[in-house]
């Protein structure tokens, strides 16, 4: 039998699903999976020298069926220490230029993340409230059309209590969002479907 396909029809034996990535993790992050790919994407997010408390922020990715998903791409975006963002809409005078705020994980083979950064201030929310520290995540993952949104919160910060974006999120489910401290290291397991999983946001 020929292999070869008619213009506009898919080889057989391919389905829709088998040809959605993940081809992000091969030119994005290609970590130990690429090495031979000249791109860097580990993970270190502040710079040596960046004021504030340098943290690890780690965790692992999960499936619906508890599996970790080795293959992930994990995305942040954050304001600096002083809830600064590196960002023309914030005209506000940042104590470091070095720190931008934007970092790019991959995931391991046991589906693990991990970022190096410095701990976020609280940056100007809606209404003109302050918003608790946290940081922006987006999870891109294999056989996902559009990535998933969601929030970092840290424990130990009493003005959780206060976020305007927390409080919409049932109280049984912010614990999805909270990061535990151990030491100056942060964990988060991203659960992308059933018993426990992370609250997304659409965006």
């Amino acid at each position: 039998m020929s292999t070869e396909s008619k213009a506009g029809e898919r080889p057989e034996g391919i389905t829709p699903s088998q040809t959605v990535g993940p081809f992000f993790h091969y030119g994005l992050t290609p970590g130990e999976a690429y090495s031979h790919v000249p791109v860097s994407a580990d993970g270190h997010v502040a710079a040596p020298g960046t004021p504030g408390e340098k943290i690890v922020l780690t965790g692992r990715v999960i499936d619906g069926a508890g599996e970790p998903v080795p293959d992930a791409m994990i995305e942040i975006w954050q304001a600096d220490a002083d809830g600064r963002y590196a960002h023309p809409r914030d005209g506000r005078a940042r104590s470091s230029n070095s720190f931008l705020g934007f970092g790019r994980s991959d995931t391991t083979a046991d589906g693990t993340y991990r970022f190096v950064t410095v701990k976020p201030g609280r940056a100007p929310g809606p209404g003109g409230g302050e918003q608790a520290p946290h940081i922006l995540m987006a999870v891109f993952g294999r056989g996902m059309l559009k990535q998933l949104f969601t929030r970092v919160y840290f424990e130990d910060e009493p003005s959780n209590a206060d976020d305007a974006v927390l409080a919409l999120v049932p109280a049984d489910r912010r614990s999805t969002l909270i990061a535990r401290r151990d030491g100056h290291s942060f964990t988060l397991d991203i659960r992308l479907q059933g018993e426990g999983e992370t609250v997304f946001f659409d965006v």
